[in-house]
């Protein structure tokens, strides 16, 4: 973690950033803080404008329209209340008032996300509250309601209720920041009542980063990939060498770091993150601990990828990388190994290689402090993804025994759906504006909020793309959302799709359902743009290739009444 003052001189050499402007707003000094985010920023590459509203400017800037705050039209908008500022508040009340002290707040932090939410189309990150030991009846003000302890920590709960009703607040956890570093080292009381800082200095690198992951995930910068080593590393020992009965794992002795730390692993793999091994062992031997040995929490089942032999271990990330077709910078390599996480850095720089303590007792604490897999969405227990690699590995096998693409395509026997956005699917198209970099004409990010008010406006026409074959089913895998642009032309705002997808024909499929609906919604003209990225070259032709003309630098139309849609061997859906 970088210091402070390590921060404070990146900041102040930081050029500002060109793709996201953060407004920051307190009921406290937030100077330093915002000095920090934008060091952090810098030195994380993340491009980044920070704006810093001042002391105690929340309502002023929030609740009216003219103000500095909507002139810079933030992205997203950050909202730390400090607790201290609160516990002020709180003693001031007569007694008798207090125990609604924890619905006034939340009142207010409502106040401020409607104000935002209608004057500004930006994400709001909101702050969690920190602790303060005040126990004026000791440990018995946990069950007094009229405490500050009670009405502190049920303030934390409603808050977490209210963001989870909404999709356009996305938690900041200076609590859990709190919990790492304890209340002497987040808190510098001379700070506090010398500047009105409530974060001290040591802290406010924490404190940068907590947000910074909040600001990637919503930028796109996400990880998807889990890549783990075997031995010493997902189990005690060395299974060749051992035997896959011999293994370190259960809860018995050191067999409990690693069963802790399977069970985090299943946990990412049930919230969408996908698990792959790569190993340097042979295969067999290396399967069967998750074939027969009782005492492991993951099973083959749970692995997208298993590539266990004696090749080098950067060429098997990169089969790997291929078989996923993710990018090798949403990729985490862990390995007990200090020479094969060398190796991996080296050759594959793009891809995150922590630095594993030699204890694997203090392997599940430091990944989970490193937080790679932050995110700004999530659909659900069904985020879980591994059965569409799995999947897709069989469809690949089948691909070998067909002399043709266009044979192959049609023993697939694939269905499509083409639907309006609908409340069901909010969720899952946010996260994919959020986490889509490659197949993205214009890589746009949009909150849960937005594509509902996408949703509900008439001058946008909206489709979302389902897609399966005789494998399974590939679940939302594209998003089209197109704005009126005078009187008969629609734009396409935004396109995205799965890149799990690519070259099957899904890419004239969507294109032929949003025709064929702009044609009957009046439009006459459909354009599409191409805003090139550093991950987005994939698709720079993909409109003259299904079937558009050029028309300007990056541009490109199609008239509804003339187009034809390209050859596919995908049928629509009639349900």
């Amino acid at each position: 973690m970088y210091s402070f003052n390590e921060l404070r001189r990146a900041a102040k050499t930081a050029a500002p950033g060109k793709a996201r402007t953060l407004a920051i707003l307190g009921n406290c000094s937030t100077q330093f803080l915002a000095m920090a985010v934008r060091g952090l920023a810098a030195l994380e590459k993340l491009p980044l404008t920070v704006f810093d509203a001042g002391y105690n400017q929340i309502e002023a800037q929030v609740l009216e329209d003219g103000s500095e705050l909507y002139a810079c039209a933030p992205d997203s908008v950050l909202l730390y209340l400090a607790t201290e500022k609160l516990y002020e508040e709180f003693l001031d009340m007569a007694p008798a008032s207090r125990g609604g002290f924890a619905d006034g707040v939340l009142a207010r932090l409502e106040m401020y996300w409607d104000a935002l939410g209608r004057h500004a189309n930006a994400a709001i990150l909101q702050c969690t509250f920190t602790e303060i030991p005040d126990r004026a009846l000791g440990n018995f003000s946990c069950r007094v309601e009229s405490a500050f302890v009670y009405q502190l920590r049920r303030l934390n709960y409603l808050l977490q209720e209210r963001m989870a009703a909404r999709g356009d607040v996305y938690p900041v956890d200076l609590m859990a920041v709190q919990a790492e570093l304890g209340r002497e080292r987040f808190f510098d009381p001379a700070l506090y009542y010398s500047a009105k800082m409530a974060i001290g200095t040591e802290a406010l690198p924490y404190a940068a980063k907590a947000i910074l992951d909040v600001e990637a995930a919503l930028s796109g910068r996400v990880k998807k990939c889990l890549i783990l080593d075997l031995d010493n590393t997902l189990w005690g020992g060395v299974v060749g060498d051992d035997g896959p009965e011999n293994i370190e794992i259960g809860e018995l002795g050191r067999g409990h770091v690693f069963t802790n730390f399977q069970r985090w692993l299943k946990e990412l793999k049930e919230c969408g993150v996908i698990l792959a091994v790569c190993s340097k062992n042979d295969e067999a031997a290396a399967k069967r601990p998750f074939e027969s040995n009782p005492e492991m929490v993951l099973r083959l089942e749970d692995i997208a990828v298993f590539v266990a032999n004696w090749e080098d271990k950067a060429g098997n990330i990169r089969l790997i990388q291929r078989t996923l077709n993710i990018g090798m910078d949403a990729m985490v390599f862990v390995d007990d190994n200090p020479f094969e996480r060398e190796l991996v850095r080296s050759m594959i720089p793009e891809i995150e290689v922590p630095e594993l303590p030699e204890d694997p007792a203090l392997y599940l604490d430091f990944l989970q402090r490193q937080n790679y897999f932050e995110t700004a969405a999530f659909t659900g227990p069904g985020a879980d993804r591994t059965r569409l690699y799995q999947a897709e590995l069989a469809r690949e096998k089948l691909k070998a025994a067909y002399a043709s693409l266009d044979e192959y395509l049609e023993s697939l026997e694939m269905v499509g759906t083409a639907r309006p956005f609908e409340p069901a699917v909010y969720s899952r198209v946010a996260q994919l504006t959020q986490r889509s970099n490659q197949f993205n004409l214009r890589t746009v990010r949009y909150t849960e909020a937005d594509i509902r008010r996408l949703a509900e406006d008439p001058d946008c026409l909206t489709v979302y793309y389902e897609l399966r074959d005789k494998f399974g089913d590939h679940g939302l895998v594209g998003v089209v959302v197109g704005r009126r642009s005078g009187a008969d032309t629609l734009f396409i705002d935004t396109w995205l799709m799965s890149c799990r997808v690519l070259k099957r024909g899904m890419e004239e499929f969507i294109i032929a359902a949003l025709m064929d609906r702009a044609k009957k919604a009046g439009y006459r003209w459909v354009v599409g743009e191409y805003i090139p990225t550093p991950k987005n070259a994939m698709v720079k032709d993909i409109y003259k290739t299904v079937g558009f003309e050029e028309a300007g630098e990056n541009r490109y139309r199609a008239d509804t009444e003339s187009f034809r849609p390209g050859k596919f061997h995908i049928k629509e859906s009639e349900e």
